[in-house]
């Protein structure tokens, strides 16, 4: 963030052009900026179903990673339906990221204990090896991105997005 205001503040001085931003980094930073996302599943009806989640910081190539217990409903309609979508809003720059992507539920215990909070001790007893504690995997098939504060404008006449595709 420091070395993108340096760059932006001594461009004009040095005649240099700033640095474009780096739309994937710039989601990564906004994702643990504004630290809770919506993520939002499909139910049975085909229906979007959204809630908060407190996600994991997204990894370097957009794979984000949550947690919840396996009674809940989000699960079963991941089962059914790995279609998901996560949304982060910063306020302060009225900045957002909306990835679209394909869950998994991961019950591996290595990956449980990776992924553990202390703080979640309360929510799930039996702690990061308990069968009550599921971790979701969302590997990204599309970001979009808006945050004029970073340098990522939408398009000026049909509003769209920053857009990354992944393969």
């Amino acid at each position: 963030m420091i070395r993108l205001f340096l760059a932006l503040a001594l461009a004009p001085i040095l005649g240099a052009a700033p640095p474009a931003p780096q739309p994937l980094a710039v989601a990564r930073e906004l994702s643990t900026t504004a630290r809770y996302c919506s993520l939002v599943t499909l139910d049975a009806g085909g229906s979007p179903d959204a809630r908060l989640m407190d996600a994991f910081p997204m990894e370097a190539d957009g794979t984000v990673w949550l947690a919840t217990t396996a009674a809940s409903r989000k699960v079963g309609q991941i089962r059914r339906d790995p279609r998901v979508s996560l949304l982060w809003f910063e306020a302060g720059s009225q900045s957002y990221v909306a990835l679209v992507g394909r869950a998994t539920l991961v019950v591996d215990p290595v990956e449980k204990a990776r992924r553990w909070k202390p703080d979640w001790k309360d929510f799930y007893p039996g702690g990061p090896q308990g069968p009550e504690y599921v971790l979701i995997r969302v590997q990204p098939r599309r970001l979009e991105i808006s945050s004029p504060a970073r340098g990522l404008h939408n398009d000026e006449r049909t509003w769209k997005p920053v857009t990354v595709e992944f393969p």
